[in-house]
């Protein structure tokens, strides 16, 4: 059952928020000291989190970033401060989208399931991927090998699990970025050039060399 905690000091708002939570089978949180969010974010552990700009103490773009030092949660934003520039702001500050007040409550539940499903969706089949020792965990988005922890974006994750789960042959450069399309982000070929880049580097900082390989005009795969 997911768990959805909501960083926002209007309680009228707080609870017709839990209330059509709960209605969906989530449970839902309000916040009760606004001084130590980050404390009972961790005690709660949710798997969403709604929230605020303004906000008593510290604003949510301070909790934002407090929360981003230890979790990818994914995190909407909830305000009435909705010029482009506070938009761009949450984007900015690690927020994965933003909801202006006033809000109906059915739009906003629906934007909550989307991004539920995009965050956890693919974890509920196989939780890992493992090929020559290196393991691909879904839930935390992280790759182990010997004894390392590599953190990686979701970018990295959807090129890796597809690269890992056709580990026998290539995959070609159209089927990887459409693995990549189903994320928020604009995908072209130099992106997925760079990403793939950036991925490579990682692992050969972790002792995975020539992990992936590249065949021109083919696509990439997995060292046999």
């Amino acid at each position: 059952m997911f768990r959805i905690l909501i960083v926002e000091d209007d309680e009228v708002i707080t609870k017709a928020l839990c209330k059509q939570i709960e209605t969906w089978g989530y449970i839902g949180k309000g916040i009760h000291d606004f001084n130590h969010v980050l404390d009972e974010f961790n005690e709660f552990d949710p798997h969403l989190v709604l929230m605020d700009i303004t906000l008593p103490f510290y604003n949510g773009y301070y909790w934002c970033t407090e929360i981003r030092k230890t979790s990818k949660v994914p995190l909407i934003f909830i305000s009435s401060a909705s010029d482009n520039m506070n938009i761009i702001m949450a984007m900015n500050m690690g927020g994965d989208d933003f909801v202006a007040k006033p809000f109906d409550l059915n739009v906003l539940i629906a934007k909550v399931q989307a991004l539920l499903r995009r965050t956890y969706d693919f974890s509920t089949v196989q939780n890992n991927l493992e090929v020559h020792g290196a393991v691909l965990n879904l839930n935390d988005t992280t790759l182990n090998y010997e004894n390392q922890k590599i953190d990686l974006t979701k970018n990295e994750v959807r090129i890796l699990s597809t690269l890992m789960e056709n580990s026998n042959r290539f995959v070609s450069r159209d089927e990887m970025m459409q693995a990549l399309w189903e994320t928020d982000e604009f995908i072209d070929d130099n992106t997925l050039t760079v990403n793939v880049a950036r991925l490579r580097k990682k692992l050969e900082e972790a002792g995975l060399e020539n992990f992936i390989i590249t065949k021109k005009g083919i696509g990439y795969r997995i060292a046999e």
